[in-house]
């Protein structure tokens, strides 16, 4: 069994009239830039000139042309807004708008017709994006799917690897080397007590492999929980409370996506259940850590002088039912094949939910090791944890966090691999266990 923390809890703080801003970052995906506006459609388009790039290759496009925004070649007339001639300066002098081109020459005075079409180089500025290039045989090209069209090697996806760091909280996740994507998610925040005293937010999520769409779960879970947080936290909410309630959200946020699975998604995999995940999450103030959790991902506590480390958190899971009924030793129930299988979870499918909370007073600085299964199934006692993270880990949080990760890819990276640290600050003098 693992030694028991000190434990105790704080009473609420007095309400202050005004919240202090949250900070937080999340792991999600960036948002591509716009693409250029195509240029105008000719009516009578030109015959294709031996020297014009196809349409899309970047490869033939010319590299002495100016990139989007450079200022215009000697020679050119200047405008004004909209491309319009600048007043005094003669109207054929102009530079055609950026996008638009202008192939039909004007007839000459006093000649007739008007209908010569010179050809004219398409403009630079509206040129295609370069294709994606495979990054393992650098040659064949990415189609819209993720892989690469010549050796059909699936590219990195933005949550293969993640990194946050937010003032003194950080994480890191990365896929694994045996899963095709990552399921996991997490999310970190600053905020400040009503007395206006810092206080940090982890919360951790591991979606359910075999249940539909479990990386939207994860991540909508992770989000929801710590929007709560920094939402209740500010307004003098008890940090346990406010940890309940972020459960809570977490769970109402994956449940809603139940509701979006489309009537053919049902029908073409009616065994597959609605998306699930497990939820950890810890909250540092200056004197008092909290944790949350549903299902197995884990919080272990690290004292810098790692005498006594814990784990903070009990599994939701047929292991630790079996160790609780005295059935089954630890190590004989963890090496059994059916010790992951979990009993508690977030999802519509769920049973009762029951959020775990647990409030703990160290008496010594340290740091809150929040983490999915994919790191403590290679650290699972806290002893083994504690010789796994960095003794700097406080101090350099980020750099913790890699190293754990790292520790588990060494290991064999059989999960997708997910760690937040939390610095718990040094105690003042007097403070002690409650």
């Amino acid at each position: 069994m693992h030694a028991p923390a000190p434990s105790g809890s704080v009473a609420d703080g007095p309400p202050h009239p005004a919240a202090p801003h949250a900070h937080t970052a999340y792991a999600s995906n960036a948002t591509p830039g716009a693409p250029a506006h195509p240029a105008a459609a000719d009516p009578h388009p030109p015959a294709p000139s031996a020297h014009t790039a196809p349409a899309g290759d970047a490869a033939s496009a010319d590299r002495s042309a100016p990139s989007p925004g450079a200022p215009a070649q000697a020679g050119a007339a200047p405008t004004g807004a909209q491309g319009a001639p600048v007043q005094g300066q003669p109207a054929a002098s102009a530079a055609p708008p950026a996008g638009v081109r202008l192939d039909r020459r004007a007839p000459a005075e006093g000649a007739g017709g008007g209908d010569d079409y010179p050809l004219q180089a398409p403009d630079p500025r509206v040129a295609a994006e370069p294709a994606a290039v495979c990054v393992a045989c650098r040659a064949g090209r990415v189609d819209d799917d993720g892989y690469c069209e010549n050796c059909g090697h699936a590219q990195p996806r933005e949550r293969d690897h993640m990194e946050q760091e937010c003032g003194p909280v950080a994480a890191v996740s990365d896929r694994g080397l045996r899963h095709h994507r990552n399921e996991d998610a997490f999310a970190v925040g600053t905020t400040a007590l009503p007395d206006g005293s810092p206080v940090s937010v982890a919360v951790v999520c591991d979606g359910v492999s075999s249940a539909t769409r479990p990386d939207e779960a994860s991540l909508a879970a992770s989000r929801a929980a710590n929007a709560s947080l920094l939402d209740a936290l500010p307004r003098g909410t008890h940090p346990q409370q406010a940890m309940h309630e972020a459960i809570l959200a977490a769970s109402e946020a994956v449940n809603a996506l139940a509701g979006e699975q489309p009537a053919e998604a049902d029908e073409h995999a009616p065994q597959q259940n609605a998306p699930a995940c497990t939820i950890v999450g810890a909250v540092v103030t200056a004197g008092l850590l909290v944790v949350g959790w549903v299902g197995d991902s884990r919080a272990y506590w690290i004292p810098v002088d790692r005498s006594p480390a814990v784990r903070l958190t009990e599994d939701d899971s047929w292991a630790a039912q079996m160790v609780a009924a005295g059935l089954m030793g630890e190590a004989e129930a963890y090496a059994d094949h059916r010790a992951h299988a979990i009993t508690g979870w977030l999802g519509a499918d769920a049973y009762e939910l029951e959020p775990h909370t647990a409030a703990f007073k160290p008496d010594r600085p340290g740091v809150v090791v929040v983490c999915t299964d994919g790191l403590w199934n290679y650290a699972e006692s806290a002893d083994e944890m504690a010789e796994a993270v960095p003794a700097d880990a406080a101090a350099r949080p980020l750099h913790a966090a890699r190293v754990l990760v790292g520790h588990a890819l060494d290991g064999g990276g059989h999960d997708n691999v997910t760690v937040a640290l939390v610095p718990f600050p040094a105690v003042p003098q007097g403070a002690g266990s409650a």
